[in-house]
């Protein structure tokens, strides 16, 4: 008897304790890239990742060329050359070619750090909303709608509206189709915007 008035006792604790936590807590979600895209900054940036980027490009081009003459030239006139003269050249062209691999390389990296560069401030415009939003509606967890490519969010209900306030307060006002403005996304490294 004593054992089942205890464990009543224990059982409308537990209850009480879940029934208070599911009062204390309200989950919000968002997509950051949708946040992102609409985001007015975004227009310049992938004007200015653009013009990087072509930037990049044809600089790797001009190596790319070079290197292709000095091989046409090295073709037309190795027969002629004695074979010390002939794996010098040999051996400048490796160097050429390694320099041009090394060169593509550290473009990539590069193109990267400046994307990042550009994209911390409205990153951070967007965070710092995110956590405003959040501290004044008493949101306890905030999860994004993915990660990359991956989805963390599997299931909600579609009556959240954390997204909304997010952009209320970042001043900006959502598509009619919900979908950002074509022409506001970033460009990957070496695409061409349109």
């Amino acid at each position: 008897m004593k054992a089942r008035i205890i464990l009543s006792a224990i059982a409308v604790f537990c209850l009480g304790f879940v029934a208070q936590a599911q009062q204390d807590l309200k989950i919000g979600y968002t997509n950051i890239d949708y946040l992102m895209d609409l985001m007015p900054e975004m227009e310049q940036i992938g004007a200015d990742i653009q013009d990087y980027s072509t930037q990049l490009g044809t600089q790797m081009q001009t190596k790319q060329q070079d290197f292709q003459r000095q091989v046409q030239t090295y073709q037309q006139s190795a027969q002629t050359m004695t074979e010390e003269a002939r794996a010098q050249k040999e051996q400048e062209l490796q160097k050429m070619s390694e320099e041009i691999q090394r060169y593509e390389r550290d473009a990539q990296s590069s193109y990267q750090r400046k994307l990042q560069e550009l994209l911390e401030p409205v990153q951070t415009k967007v965070f710092n909303a995110i956590n405003s939003v959040a501290a004044e509606n008493n949101y306890t967890h905030v999860f994004s709608e993915t990660a990359g490519q991956a989805p963390v969010l599997l299931y909600t209900r579609d009556d959240d509206n954390f997204t909304e306030l997010v952009l209320a307060k970042l001043g900006i006002s959502a598509p009619a189709d919900g979908q950002p403005t074509p022409g506001q996304n970033v460009p990957a490294p070496g695409q061409n915007q349109q």
